[in-house]
């Protein structure tokens, strides 16, 4: 196995699946669908209606595209992988899936924090808000949450090409961090990388997010009751989302970080998470918690009915 695209890895990572392969597959398929349906009928309700042209709606598009390219690069390997005898996956495969997953994840991050900054300007400089937000300017916010991560992930990917493997089976059903496991010799310099871009693209938008919320929290606590109750309504489901998505990502480093085999059920559990709920759990936040876009989510699904 000299050739990198002749370096299979064996995937461990599914429980049962020889038992439960055709569930499995109608779950994951189902979910798939579910996963497209439901974001990309919210990114296109704001995007066909003028009065959700504004930053905050244009965030949260970002936010579902994002889940909606995840899911895109995830769940089509997974439907084969469970129609398959023996999952396998080329390093080659891994290393890319490695390189989006963590790109993606972090876009999630930057964009909860410019949807953070924008709630932050709204609420606690509203003169100013028509200038700073313009359209450019979020334009450009957009660009830089998905070219950071990219930039910083991209790096180390192209570092481990061609290291070499000693071992070729991979206790998970997607490729992320532990893929350093596999390699013979572990490398200081990376792992010293992976911590820093840890902090760049996880720590730093988080500490933001956390300084901005505090600052309207501050802001609103001493303002009127309409003012506390309209922030509540636009910060809550970012708060929410923020402190989901926190949680799943806080497993995945422990998982690295700390020398601990954990069983392939926990493991397993903890990937659907990732891949099943917080997708799902998005659309869900954001249609139903927004009012602006729950109008047009009753329009369009029950047109009969009084907003």
């Amino acid at each position: 196995m000299d050739k990198l695209n002749d370096t299979y890895l064996i995937l461990e990572g599914y429980v049962d699946v020889n038992k439960y392969r055709y569930l499995y597959f109608v779950i994951m398929f189902t979910a798939y669908v579910l996963i497209l349906c439901s974001n990309s009928t919210i990114v296109w309700l704001i995007v066909v209606h003028r009065n959700l042209h504004e930053p905050m709606y244009m965030f949260i598009a970002g936010l579902l595209t994002n889940s909606v390219l995840f899911s895109t690069l995830i769940y089509p390997k997974i439907l084969i992988d469970l129609l398959s005898e023996q999952p396998t996956m080329l390093y080659s495969v891994c290393l890319f899936q490695w390189f989006a997953y963590y790109s993606l994840a972090g876009a999630e991050f930057f964009l909860l924090a410019a949807m953070a900054y924008d709630r932050y300007v709204s609420i606690c400089k509203p003169l100013q808000y028509a200038t700073i937000m313009r359209k450019k300017n979020v334009n450009i916010l957009l660009v830089l949450a998905w070219l950071l991560p990219t930039c910083q992930i991209g790096a180390p990917i192209s570092m481990n090409v061609n290291k070499k493997l000693c071992k070729f089976t991979f206790k998970g059903i997607l490729c992320n961090s532990t893929v350093y496991k596999l390699h013979c010799v572990s490398s200081t310099f990376l792992n010293i990388y992976g911590l820093v871009g840890f902090v760049n693209i996880v720590f730093v938008p988080l500490l933001f997010i956390l300084f901005t919320y505090i600052r309207i929290f501050i802001i609103t606590y001493r303002s009127c009751r309409e003012v506390r109750r309209k922030a509540a309504q636009t910060c809550l489901p970012h708060l929410i989302v923020l402190l989901n998505f926190s949680c799943l990502t806080a497993y995945d480093v422990l998982l690295l970080r700390l020398d601990v085999e954990f069983p392939t059920i926990v493991r397993f559990i903890m990937t659907l998470q990732m891949i099943l709920y917080h997708p799902l759990f998005n659309p869900v936040i954001y249609g139903l918690k927004i009012k602006a876009i729950y109008k047009h989510l009753r329009k369009l699904f029950f047109p009969g009915t009084m907003v």
